[in-house]
């Protein structure tokens, strides 16, 4: 089956089910947080011209996954910018290839805006070792801000 990943903006009809995805993936325990609240946050990225971008992964038109970039997700980091966010692959999608589609399809993205590199944390490197990311900062034992280099080289000609 084809997986096609395009900007989350040319199909609001699947903000929800992608605002879902995050929120289970990474926002549950916060109390303050919600899956509207996300779905607001989603809304923000609306062309593909400028930040925050976001794209989902499809099936036959259902979602399978998604990625975001965005200014900065991490307070402490202000200097660091952009940063990958909130990728996530519907557990059956998972080995699928989906998550390596997604990254590359950002990383074009960002090379399209003229961005050099690209930031994010992450407890699973390996992942993204082998796509190409190297470890920034560890910022502990289990916890590292990585980042993706030469980001415009990757551009296709």
């Amino acid at each position: 089956m084809d997986i096609t990943i395009e900007p989350l903006h040319l199909h609001p009809q699947l903000r929800a089910a992608v605002a879902q995805l995050i929120y289970d993936e990474f926002w549950t325990n916060d109390p303050d947080a919600s899956p509207a609240w996300m779905e607001d946050r989603l809304s923000e990225a609306g062309d593909h011209a400028r930040l925050p971008l976001s794209f989902v992964a499809m099936a036959d038109g259902v979602m399978v996954g998604t990625i975001n970039l965005i200014d900065n997700d991490d307070d402490k980091r202000p200097h660091l910018w952009p940063w990958l966010a909130a990728l996530a692959v519907v557990p059956a999608w998972r080995s699928h290839g989906v998550g390596s589609q997604l990254v590359n399809a950002l990383l074009q993205a960002a090379a399209a805006l003229d961005i050099d590199t690209v930031y994010f944390g992450t407890d699973g490197p390996g992942f993204y070792q082998r796509l190409g990311a190297v470890v920034h900062e560890q910022v502990s034992p289990t916890f590292c801000v990585m980042r993706f280099d030469a980001v415009k080289a990757r551009r296709p000609s």
